[in-house]
């Protein structure tokens, strides 16, 4: 997976937009103005993704690309080294979690609002 394709694939989801909230190299794609993934453009790829606490210990220790976030509580946030160790879909099953955590955490409302988009 490279950037465009990362990209790509988290714009297609529903609710989602692209900002440059920090600086001019990290991209955070958010859903209904919510985090659920961030990564640097300007470093060697990779990406941090929401995640189960339990799951995220879990996936530490069976791959050593995935480490604790970076800048995030390290409790609920992976940083994933893209570096074609890890499939493509692997990668997006680890990007739809941490989107769907974000989504679940949403209130009704934005849950409904969501919905009807």
């Amino acid at each position: 997976m490279n950037i465009e394709e990362l990209r790509d694939y988290c714009l297609a989801k529903k609710g989602v937009t692209e900002s440059f909230p920090f600086d001019e190299e990290v991209l955070v794609f958010k859903v209904m103005n919510k985090m659920f993934l961030l990564t640097n453009i300007n470093k060697d790829l990779s990406m941090s993704v929401k995640c189960d606490p339990e799951l995220a210990v879990e996936l530490r220790e069976q791959f050593p690309q995935v480490q604790p976030g970076w800048h995030m509580n390290k409790k609920h946030w992976n940083m994933v080294a893209i570096d074609g160790a890890i499939s493509d879909n692997q990668l997006k099953e680890w990007i739809d979690h941490s989107y769907n955590l974000i989504v679940a955490s949403l209130t009704k409302k934005l849950q409904n609002e969501l919905l009807s988009m």
